[in-house]
């Protein structure tokens, strides 16, 4: 038997309506648009508005339109993976809450937390039960509400994120194409740098800690942009020596969209043009699990089949790594 590897079949996106542009947050923090521009390369991101609207609202039209440009229902679906640090409750997992809302009948689902690397990790996870031979057609949505977790009075954080989802579909194939390899590292002391101080089992909500502000993000950016630099740009340039790829083999480098100066360094390390970069941090922001496959979204129509994709992110806690992906299908004939 020919070996099965996971490919990718559809390409999913949402962002809610509501822009929120730097021009909005100059009124709200002691900042400006060229100062947010210059050191992240954000002009807008995007909110959900609307009580009760978690998560979930986020996956749910990224997963119908998965299923309508592939032609099949929620039914086929047998596994359904978020990647998300925002879920909609503790528990149960959204991507339960996914299914029941999407009516996918026949499918289980969990969700997977590794914040901006939770795609990546959602992916590699995926593959492998396609790769075992027992499941058909795997969902993968990276989906975060960000605005739920931002402290919109703490101008080091607030510029920088945005809510929005995407999803792919993994099916099997036998002709080489889909996911090629992966590299997925962790480090546990990063976690003071980039972390939500309380609402965990270690510190559970209480009176102080919302008085407090510790139920929002907290980050040391000069600390986290060095190793988000460092380490997505080893672990792509890793991913490539392993495969055997040179800059002209890569057909694109989707990268997780934190920092265009994060973005812009990786590239380099990998000694990629920037026309071979795939860029929308200017109108999502940092959408958290959500960038890369909004990226696979917004130029879905220009891969070709055969291209050579190279997945990168890095994430709180620390989270990071990356994917060659041998996409499966012309995207302009979807």
């Amino acid at each position: 038997m020919s070996k099965i590897t996971a490919a990718i079949t559809a390409v999913g996106g949402y962002v809610p309506d509501y822009v929120l542009t730097n021009q909005e947050l100059e009124k709200l923090v002691e900042t400006t648009d060229e100062w947010i521009t210059t050191r992240t390369g954000i002009k807008e991101r995007r909110i959900l508005k609307g009580e009760g609207k978690g998560t979930s609202e986020l996956c749910v039209p990224v997963a119908l339109e998965i299923c309508r440009k592939r032609g099949i229902t929620p039914e086929d679906i047998d596994l359904l993976i978020v990647a998300t640090v925002t879920p909609d409750m503790v528990f149960p997992a959204t991507a339960n809450v996914v299914t029941d809302k999407i009516g996918a009948k026949n499918a289980f689902g969990f969700d997977i937390s590794a914040a901006c690397s939770g795609f990546l990790y959602a992916l590699d996870t995926g593959a492998k039960f396609i790769e075992s031979g027992r499941y058909k057609k795997v969902m993968i949505i990276g989906a975060d509400k960000m605005s739920s977790i931002i402290d919109y009075t703490d101008r080091a954080t607030c510029i920088i994120f945005g809510d929005g989802a995407g999803g792919v579909l993994l099916e099997p194939n036998t002709e080489g194409y889909g996911l090629v390899d992966s590299i997925l590292k962790s480090d546990g002391h990063g976690r003071e740098f980039l972390n939500m101080k309380a609402g965990g089992s270690a510190k559970p909500a209480t009176a102080e800690t919302v008085a407090n502000r510790e139920h929002f993000v907290f980050q040391e950016g000069k600390t986290v942009f060095k190793y988000a630099v460092a380490n997505m740009s080893e672990a792509a340039g890793d991913i490539m020596k392993r495969n055997h790829l040179t800059a002209e083999d890569i057909t694109w480098l989707v990268p997780h969209q934190a920092n265009l100066r994060i973005i812009s360094a990786t590239a380099s390390y990998m000694g990629l043009p920037e026309e071979k970069i795939m860029i929308n941090i200017q109108r999502y922001g940092n959408t958290t699990a959500g960038t890369i496959p909004l990226c696979l979204w917004d130029w879905e129509k220009q891969l070709k089949k055969g291209d050579n994709l190279v997945m990168a992110a890095f994430g709180g806690g620390f989270t990071w790594g990356a994917c060659y992906v041998k996409w499966a299908y012309d995207g302009d004939k979807i």
